[in-house]
């Protein structure tokens, strides 16, 4: 069984939305303002394009990283390996960067079922959370920025399920408050 990674950047009140400056939230590049940039922080980032096998998308950040990832260096690795996208709305994916649109939530649990390495959730927020919900994900990568943004998507839902237990894989503490955490999913 392949195992599903979410990768977030993430508020310390688990805002995840316009990490990267995506226009519409108030505090759109809110990774990078007023906090100081570390590269060693950012260290997990490289590590994840090494190990992981294939893509997984939500429609909305598949689109907006379609027209943007393909021509971007630092991206090669994941440019070079399959994509998923879950939708139910997207018509056909986009050229410049292909990918297999799965419909359901069952289609990623018959994916998981397949031969292959890691697949990485990127973005996405909408669907990591019903990924989540749906008992899906195996393990979370995690760097948790030092502010509380107070609005904006989440990373996990509302949704009244039972407690989920989670083993702390990796952690460490950067000199710019950025934590670092990856978790396991217990079963």
């Amino acid at each position: 069984m392949r195992q599903l990674v979410v990768t977030a950047f993430v508020s310390l009140d688990g805002v995840v939305e316009a990490p990267g400056g995506e226009p519409g939230h108030r505090s759109s590049g809110w990774t990078f303002q007023d906090i100081e940039f570390l590269p060693e922080a950012y260290e997990i980032k490289g590590r994840e394009q090494e190990e992981t096998t294939a893509l997984l998308l939500g429609r909305t950040s598949y689109e907006a990283f379609a027209p943007v990832w393909p021509t971007m260096d630092e991206f090669a690795g994941y440019n070079a390996m399959p994509r998923y996208v879950v939708s139910t709305t997207l018509e056909h994916d986009d050229e410049r960067w292909p990918a297999t649109v799965l419909r359901s939530l069952d289609d990623v649990a018959a994916l998981k079922e397949t031969e292959g390495g890691p697949i990485a959730v990127h973005g996405s927020a909408t669907l990591a959370r019903s990924l989540t919900d749906a008992g899906l994900v195996d393990r979370y990568h995690l760097l948790v920025f030092p502010l509380l943004l107070g609005a904006g998507k989440r990373l996990w839902s509302e949704a009244d399920k039972d407690k989920q237990p989670l083993r702390v894989l990796e952690s460490e503490t950067y000199a710019n408050g950025i934590v670092k955490v990856v978790y396991d999913v217990v079963r």
